[in-house]
């Protein structure tokens, strides 16, 4: 399961993730599949923020280790 999977499981549908994250469903589909799973850098901590897939998790290329981007007491 990829980390995007793993976000779209957490919020309950990719509809509710992308209400949650104020956008429409077809950018989730397009990210899922035309850019398969490559979340855009900037959308790492909405998606952290609502589902708690960790910016490692999503971006591994951004933020190489599991602990990078995460709040201090969450490290």
């Amino acid at each position: 399961m990829s980390a995007l999977e793993k976000a779209i499981c957490a919020a309950g549908s990719a509809t509710k993730l992308a209400s949650q994250l104020g956008i429409s469903s077809m950018t989730i589909s397009h990210w899922k599949n035309r850019y398969k799973g490559l979340v855009p850098a900037d959308r790492v901590f909405p998606i952290f923020n609502v589902t708690g897939v960790t910016p490692h998790e999503l971006r591994p290329d951004l933020y190489p280790n599991p602990t990078d981007g995460l709040p201090q007491n969450e490290a």
